[in-house]
């Protein structure tokens, strides 16, 4: 595994935008050693999205409960879904 400098720390460190988009993808798949080792840096000196990460794990499971409860019947395609997820992470690359 790669050994990381100061700089390349302090940027996972602060880095809010992608730390959001790794609490979301894990909540769908398991996100790699590299990601997790970079969100739980990002989680130690971040207060604000260690919020959000409570927040957005209660909202999806009270979204899924919800659905499961009153529309069982509705679940998107896996060939769709494999698009979304590929769209999103185009998307995070490219800002």
């Amino acid at each position: 595994m790669k050994i990381l400098n100061e700089r390349e720390l302090e940027k996972i460190a602060y880095n809010c935008k992608k730390a959001t988009m790794l609490i979301e993808k894990q909540q769908i798949e398991p996100i790699s050693t590299m990601e997790q080792f970079e969100l739980e840096l990002h989680l130690k000196g971040c207060a604000a999205c260690i919020i959000y990460m409570k927040q957005s794990i209660l909202i999806n499971k009270l979204v899924r409960n919800f659905f499961k409860k009153h529309h069982p019947e509705i679940k998107l395609d896996d060939g769709y879904k494999k698009l979304l997820r590929h769209r999103i992470e185009q998307h995070l690359r490219q800002n």
